[in-house]
């Protein structure tokens, strides 16, 4: 089955060359207000979205990145953090003392932000516009904190470059539904993922830019073989999150 909406998720691709075109203020403002109405854990809405015009801060922030050069020349680059600080206000409204450090207040701002942005994405490629999510925003964090002057209890998430697409990357295959929609209980088939291997490296092999030859679970491998952000820990730690 198949309509409007089912067909944009599944034709989801990551565009990261933008034309001129800008984003109208307005439209900015009607896919933030769009992101708003996910779904939120006990409404608490813990997140917040920066949009980052300084072109200054963008290259500060592109070279953080790895020199995702997208960063700078997206018509909008947004910084999604997960905020606890506009709640501990709110309790302290109510003269109730907020508690401070529990892993599920990382795990709610988290899953909040996550969800918001994606409807924040989904809305903006319902009206033509491309983006990609920046996960390197985590590269220093600390870094990111201080240049957007972020307070206690808020941290840096992910980035998102949006703008209207220069470019038609083909869709990666995902994984088998088969592998993922389980029945009861937790299964895994080694078979299916060789499978999907060979139709993952056809896929990269042919595509039109950043040709290679890898496997998705070579790719996988090369990413996990290394510990990853090791100074998350820390800094989460120090911003409040994940003490107990």
């Amino acid at each position: 089955m198949m309509n409007e909406v089912i067909g944009l998720l599944q034709a989801h691709r990551s565009i990261r060359n933008f034309s001129q075109q800008p984003i109208e203020d307005g439209l900015l403002k009607t896919l933030i207000k769009s992101g708003q109405h996910a779904p939120s854990s006990s409404f608490l809405q813990a997140y917040s979205v920066i949009q980052i015009r300084d072109p200054i801060k963008r290259e500060t922030l592109a070279a953080w990145c790895g020199d995702q050069e997208h960063i700078i020349k997206a018509p909008v680059f947004l910084v999604f953090c997960g905020d606890m600080y506009r709640l501990q206000h709110a309790c302290e409204k109510h003269d109730v003392t907020m508690v401070q450090g529990m892993t599920e207040q990382l795990v709610i701002a988290s899953v909040d932000a996550a969800i918001m942005a994606q409807n924040v994405l989904t809305a903006a490629e319902s009206m033509g516009i491309g983006g990609v999510y920046v996960g390197a925003i985590r590269n220093n964090p600390q870094g990111v904190s201080e240049l957007l002057k972020l307070p206690k209890h808020v941290f840096p998430i992910f980035g998102m470059s949006l703008g209207y697409p220069a470019e038609e990357p083909q869709c990666k295959p995902r994984l088998p539904l088969s592998m993922v929609l389980m029945e009861e209980e937790y299964s895994y088939d080694e078979q299916l993922l060789d499978e999907y291997d060979e139709s993952f490296k056809k896929y990269v092999k042919e595509r039109k830019s950043n040709a290679r030859e890898e496997s998705w679970s070579g790719t996988v491998a090369r990413k996990l073989k290394n510990e990853l952000r090791p100074h998350m820990k820390d800094y989460l730690n120090d911003k409040g999150f994940a003490l107990k």
